[in-house]
């Protein structure tokens, strides 16, 4: 099982563009779709303390729930470009 966890929604382009990421360094990631509705989103706000995705998880280095795609993506070149 992965210790990337991605919470995102179908359509986002930040979540795209997160995800593009986690492609080209090949990681295995466990994706968690969220609810349309902001109201709904509790599961996301549980762990980043808010409701916009995409939403990183990464348990292995200790990331319980970082925010904003160009954040994401600057944290994954860092932490696993090779």
């Amino acid at each position: 099982m992965s210790n990337l966890i991605l919470y995102e929604l179908e359509g986002c382009p930040y979540c795209a563009k997160v995800k593009n990421k986690l492609s080209e360094l090949d990681l295995e990631y466990e994706s968690k779709m969220v609810p349309r509705s902001h109201s709904e989103r509790t599961e996301v706000e549980e762990v980043s303390g808010q409701t916009g995705v995409p939403v990183l998880v990464d348990e292995e280095h200790g990331v319980e729930g970082m925010s904003e795609s160009d954040d994401i993506v600057e944290y994954l070149d860092e932490t696993y470009a090779n």
